[in-house]
């Protein structure tokens, strides 16, 4: 219950979030924006309907849609995220910051989109609408969910060319690329992994003091040298980036022979890491 709290109070700050990023930059600046919310964004040029409305309607519609590619936790968590965003669209819509430079503008709105989604996503919901797409893009074709709403978003974005024009589509593709980044750094960078791989003649005393000193657990791997033909046995060991340091003066303390590998990671599912079925 209390993880389930936090994660719809990380949802409700996204939701936030995204809502200053539409009323204080995008609006204002008249850019343009990705998925549902750049839909919205167009009719209200167009038409001046509510996009808190009109949000809510159309990221309805697409969860009635999608959901059965949600499990029932996502679409709880899509449902708070939704409902949220279209009440704090609503609520801000009257707010303004006093900036006039629009590159500052398209950086920022970025930042505050990226922070945004990301939050909502890296808790297992989503915004519905391009996220459902890119959720789907990630599960059934190992895209990055990050690139991958990258790209239905400018999709979006390239077909408000005809409303706001060249520039200020330039710069929403700013957005969508800063956002696209902070994103990617929300969901993933926060907690960066790496693997690594260690050949050497006193592999047990290394797995040892793995253990022991750093909690962590070490698969041992079977091979040999090709030339040689030597039986070798290869440790397999996912950390922290921040525990790296630690597990090279180890294997300096017991052998300065030792070759190593280590290779970023960028996802980890099991025990002590995210549980898959997220």
């Amino acid at each position: 219950m209390k993880k389930n709290l936090a994660d719809i109070a990380l949802i409700i700050a996204g939701a936030f979030f995204f809502a200053l990023a539409v009323n204080l930059f995008v609006i204002p600046n008249e850019f343009g924006e990705g998925g549902v919310t750049g839909v919205t964004i167009i009719l209200y040029y167009l038409f001046q309907w509510s996009p808190s409305i009109v949000n809510l309607v159309i990221n309805g519609l697409l969860l009635v849609i999608g959901y059965k590619f949600l499990d029932a936790r996502t679409t709880l968590y899509t449902i708070i995220a939704v409902a949220f965003n279209s009440l704090f669209l609503h609520l801000t819509v009257h707010w303004r910051i006093d900036s006039h430079e629009p590159t500052i503008n398209a950086v920022f709105a970025g930042v505050l989109v990226g922070v945004g989604i990301g939050l909502i996503v890296r808790v297992g919901g989503t915004t519905a609408g391009t996220v459902i797409l890119a959720r789907i893009a990630n599960k059934y074709l190992d895209w990055n969910i990050s690139y991958a709403l990258l790209f239905f978003d400018l999709i979006v974005a390239f077909s408000s060319y005809f409303i706001i024009g060249p520039e200020k589509l330039m710069l929403t593709i700013v957005i969508l690329y800063v956002g696209t980044k902070v994103m990617d750094f929300m969901i993933e960078g926060l907690n960066p992994k790496k693997a690594v791989m260690i050949i050497s003649q006193h592999q047990d005393k290394i797995a040892e003091m793995v253990i022991t000193q750093m909690d962590r657990g070490v698969t041992v791997l079977s091979g040999h040298g090709y030339y040689t033909k030597n039986p070798k046995e290869v440790l397999y060991i996912v950390i922290s980036k921040q525990e790296v340091s630690v597990l090279k003066k180890i294997v300096r303390a017991v052998d300065t022979a030792a070759f190593i590998t280590i290779h970023d990671v960028r996802d980890v599912f099991g025990e002590g890491f995210l549980d898959i079925s997220k």
